[in-house]
């Protein structure tokens, strides 16, 4: 089975691209365009695993991951943060926030897919 990748970002041709790269990889995908959705889209389809930018409207990367970390039945799904921000600050915010890792932006599709396959393996969950 295919494992279920929530990628919220709003900015669209970013967001096309990640979704691309990840059904190319195999994986199952929900889209997210704000961190409010994708707390509502992660209730509804509990993925195995959140992409989420940083920097969006109605709630932040940050915040979204902080609310998912307090529920109980999403709490033990990994979160990767999608940032062109790369300041040491910046990456220990996410990280405190509950974060598994951090990707930059720009960043190489197959190196993304990678990354999403690792922390995937490391929890133990289905991958592609």
């Amino acid at each position: 089975m295919a494992a279920t990748i929530l990628i919220a970002e709003d900015e669209r041709d970013i967001r096309d691209l990640v979704v691309i790269s990840l059904r190319f990889g195999g994986f199952e995908v929900v889209e997210a365009a704000n961190g409010q959705e994708a707390v509502e889209k992660a209730q509804q389809a509990v993925p195995d695993l959140i992409l989420m930018d940083v920097r969006m409207p109605k709630m932040t990367g940050y915040e979204a991951c902080k609310q998912l970390k307090s529920m109980e039945d999403l709490k033990h799904i990994p979160v990767i943060f999608l940032s062109a921000k790369g300041q040491e600050q910046e990456i220990q915010q996410g990280m405190e926030a509950g974060a598994e890792d951090y990707v930059l932006k720009p960043f190489a599709p197959e190196e993304l897919v990678n990354k999403v396959r690792k922390v995937l393996q490391k929890i133990g969950a289905g991958s592609p």
